[in-house]
């Protein structure tokens, strides 16, 4: 992530100054709104890492489930809901890799009515290119320490497991 600050303070910190003054305990919304800000900053670097690639961090996370799969391939259906998307999210994605030679989609034999999503050897090669290029930048952590990581990836783990996340 860049390092050249944009503005010289923290407007979250200073809306949570705004409002704890209008509205009262401001905590709760100086997080959520840091959270997603920090989601903002790292979607745009892993996507500029992976533009070399013309993947984006969607398809990329696509393109790795696929690649984890014990036979080689998945149903799109798997897909969604491992990735915890709307099966339209998934048809498009796979539509778009499907375009530029990165999958191919296959008729699944055990039932006719899925259909399946396999790398492609084109697939495969971007699939390793873009994960060096994005293990170099380590995912656009920037700033905290692997102990810093851990408690942070806890943290997030809670509070997607008290949403009903899993």
């Amino acid at each position: 992530m860049s390092t050249d600050p944009k503005l010289p303070f923290d407007p979250i910190e200073r809306a949570g100054d705004i409002w704890t003054d209008r509205i009262g305990e401001s905590r709760s919304m100086k997080l959520a709104t840091s959270i997603m800000r920090v989601q903002q900053l790292i979607l745009a670097e892993l996507d500029g890492a992976l533009k070399p690639y013309d993947i984006t961090f969607a398809r990329y996370e696509v393109l790795v489930l696929i690649s984890f799969s014990a036979e080689g391939s998945l149903p799109l259906s798997k897909i969604g809901e491992r990735l915890m998307v709307h099966p339209t999210s998934v048809t498009n994605a796979i539509d778009r890799l499907e375009a530029q030679g990165l999958v191919k989609r296959l008729p699944d034999a055990a039932d006719r009515r899925r259909t399946l999503a396999e790398l492609t050897a084109k697939g495969k090669d971007v699939l390793e290119q873009s994960t060096k290029a994005l293990m170099a930048i380590d995912f656009a952590i920037d700033g905290l320490s692997d102990k810093d990581q851990d408690k942070t990836y806890a943290l997030l783990r809670t509070l997607r497991s008290s949403a009903g996340d899993f």
